[in-house]
């Protein structure tokens, strides 16, 4: 059985609000990236207490933590990154979440990718190292234009460093708007470090992301994948439907990416918690 899980601050800042809208849909897991008007990794202790306390009293879990670790310029110091990622490794730890969310680092613009490949490499295995100490494990997203922007690259970063502390966040809309077929041409390469899927899907023609299943993220042959394979991860909604549904506020945007899976999954009739 999947596990619905979610970027719940596009629903608002506020936690409590987040897990009403939720509680609504019947999910009760979130991938925790923003509360009170702040990433996860700039909570304090005392705000990481109350939300642990939030989180337990309406029987809430965390399915990974959303950190910005490696959304920064390959150029930029990297001793930042370590603490970012000790931090993150601790708050994963305090709130029971299995999974940090990571990226590749940005590439200087019009620089080839390959380039940097040696210094990306140099710091995803340095990550993976304080990763393996607190035994968390990393999620590799297909973020645009950073280094695992697209599917040969993704398949590089995680062959090479060859640790199970290295899985990937599969974002079918990230790769759409990088020019790749996500089931087609990126799901054969990738199908092994497959852990957790981030539900986003783009449309090429309006050059925006849309709901799962209305855009060109070869959705509903990527379900029948996930059932045929027994996946039994977590499906995260990241709906980024603010341009395609500018009508309605963030609670309406994210209901609407949220029946819009259960209608995929409906047709299969794959089971859900």
């Amino acid at each position: 059985m999947i596990t619905i899980t979610g970027f719940a601050d596009e629903i608002s800042p506020d936690l409590e609000v987040q897990m009403s809208v939720l509680e609504s849909e019947g999910l009760s897991h979130i991938e925790l990236r923003g509360v009170y008007g702040k990433n996860v990794l700039k909570l304090t202790d005392d705000e990481l207490a109350k939300v642990k306390g939030l989180l337990d009293s309406r029987g809430f879990k965390i399915s990974s933590i959303g950190s910005p670790i490696g959304k920064y310029g390959i150029r930029d110091d990297f001793s930042a990154e370590i603490a970012n990622i000790t931090r993150a490794s601790e708050i994963a730890n305090y709130l029971n979440a299995p999974y940090i969310r990571i990226f590749s680092y940005f590439i200087p613009e019009g620089e080839e990718a390959g380039k940097y490949r040696e210094e990306v490499l140099s710091r995803m295995k340095q990550l993976i190292e304080v990763a393996d100490k607190y035994q968390v494990t990393l999620l590799l997203e297909n973020e645009s234009k950073v280094y695992g922007d697209i599917d040969d690259r993704c398949l590089d970063l995680l062959a090479s460093c060859n640790s199970p502390r290295l899985r990937l966040a599969f974002d079918p809309g990230n790769f759409v708007m990088n020019g790749v077929k996500p089931v087609s041409e990126a799901l054969p390469k990738l199908v092994s470090f497959l852990e957790y899927v981030h539900v986003k899907d783009a449309s090429i023609e309006k050059s925006m992301f849309v709901p799962a299943g209305d855009g060109d993220g070869e959705f509903v042959s990527f379900i029948k994948h996930l059932k045929e394979s027994n996946f039994s991860g977590y499906l995260s909604i990241e709906p980024h439907l603010q341009k395609y549904l500018p009508e309605k506020d963030g609670p309406g945007q994210y209901v609407h990416a949220v029946r819009a899976l259960k209608k995929l999954l409906n047709a299969e009739e794959m089971a859900w918690n």
